[in-house]
């Protein structure tokens, strides 16, 4: 009896950790996978902003023009840049990760699994949590990912985006109050000091598209397990009443 109850303990751990919540962001979103406009736009935003660095090495351009609804040959024009890389091919990047490494410290990660491994609400708080630090060596800090690295690539679309800074009396952790007002210094509000290419709600949109596509990226199965399901669920329903009438009819001379 204890090895068995030693046995459930152990199954239920795991699921206990995955179901643990994830730290706090200042946005969330709900990706929508059967939004076709806005995943091929999250595709385009991808390739044309991030592929420089990040790879998708576990997603197929084929697949993913599949799942999309792009054809082939808009996918070959517009999508495959490099003269190495096939329509059939993973999604790979022409960057050397050890010359990224020596130019960057670190090499980029691949983004195949992150909406997976961070969410889909720190991805989207990320990419819209740019804001100018003259201090930083790319120029940028970012809110969610205090001292990050990475520039901000999405700034010709959305602009210069500035830390606002404002005077509480509510404790700031890790801040001493001023020693004349005793007041702390508050920086939360994010502000498009000089406008991009886009509008602010715009903005907010393509990045959603963006954060949609890295959402199905990292589970591309998905789509063809929703629509799976209810033929499923059909088939289960179909062969109970099946198995319960011919249990009835093996049972009927006992009873």
């Amino acid at each position: 009896m204890k090895k068995h109850l030693l046995a459930l303990l152990f199954a239920i751990v795991p699921v206990t950790a995955l179901a643990a919540p994830a730290a706090s962001v200042p946005h969330s979103m709900s990706p929508d996978l059967h939004d076709q406009a806005s995943l091929q736009n999250g595709m385009k935003l991808y390739v044309n902003y991030c592929m420089g660095c990040h790879s998708l090495e576990h997603q197929r351009f084929a697949r993913a023009a599949e799942d999309l609804g792009i054809p082939q040959d808009l996918i070959e024009e517009n999508i495959i840049f490099s003269s190495d890389l096939a329509y059939n091919d993973q999604m790979h990047i022409a960057m050397d990760s050890g010359d990224a490494e020596g130019w960057f410290g670190a090499a980029p990660p691949d983004l195949t699994l992150i909406g997976r491994l961070r969410g889909t609400d720190w991805i989207y708080s990320y990419l819209l949590g740019f804001y100018r630090d003259p201090t930083r060596p790319t120029g940028v800090n970012n809110t969610v990912f205090d001292l990050v690295a990475m520039p901000n690539v999405l700034e010709p679309l959305q602009g210069v985006q500035e830390l606002v800074c404002s005077e509480t009396d509510r404790p700031v952790p890790g801040q001493e109050p001023d020693s004349l007002s005793g007041m702390y210094q508050s920086c939360e509000v994010l502000q498009v000091t000089e406008p991009g290419e886009l509008e602010p709600a715009e903005f907010e949109e393509a990045v959603y598209d963006l954060t949609n596509f890295l959402a199905y990226v990292g589970e591309p199965s998905k789509l063809q397990a929703q629509a799976l399901a209810p033929k499923v669920l059909i088939f289960i329903f179909i062969f109970g009443v099946i198995a319960y009438l011919l249990k009835r009819e093996y049972w009927r001379d006992i009873h």
